[in-house]
């Protein structure tokens, strides 16, 4: 494996766990060069489910951009990784359970959205403000208006 840090390809395993109830595993890695630590993921990939955007185009699921959304929506949060995993892992087998062939981009924002509405009301706010595309401050309020309705 390419260590992101110096381009060394060597390296050593330090950890291995089970991600998406078995269908894939997370390494963390150590490289021996310059001993940068990282992690990268093995899953099984199924070519034939897409992703049917906004504007029409067909393009590959990929978990990691789900997973990129989540961390951008948690950063500064006091979330880990591991719970990050566990709500990826849960949204990617939802999806790989409940569609085929295709999937939209909109029904994979509603998973992410519900899933985070659950964990974190900061982390969600900020995922809906680029997944429902707020224009103004006035939708921000809306929303945190919608999240105190539903406490109370």
């Amino acid at each position: 494996m390419l260590c992101p840090h110096c381009q060394s390809t060597d390296d050593k395993v330090v950890d291995s766990r089970t991600t998406l109830e078995g269908a894939g595993i997370r390494r963390r890695r150590e490289c021996l060069s310059c001993g940068h630590r990282f992690t990268t993921y093995e899953t099984i990939t199924r070519e034939e489910l897409k992703v049917v955007k906004r504007n029409g185009v067909l393009e590959d699921f990929d978990h990691s951009k789900i997973r990129a959304g989540i961390e951008r929506a948690c950063w500064k949060r006091p979330i880990g990784d591991d719970d990050i995993d566990k709500l990826v892992d849960g949204i990617v087998s939802g999806i790989e359970k409940d569609y085929d062939k295709e999937v939209s981009s909109k029904e994979i924002g509603k998973r992410v959205i519900s899933a985070l509405a659950k964990m974190d009301e900061v982390a969600y706010v900020r995922f809906a403000s680029v997944y429902r595309r707020f224009k103004d401050v006035d939708e921000f309020i809306s929303e945190i208006k919608k999240i105190e309705g539903e406490q109370t």
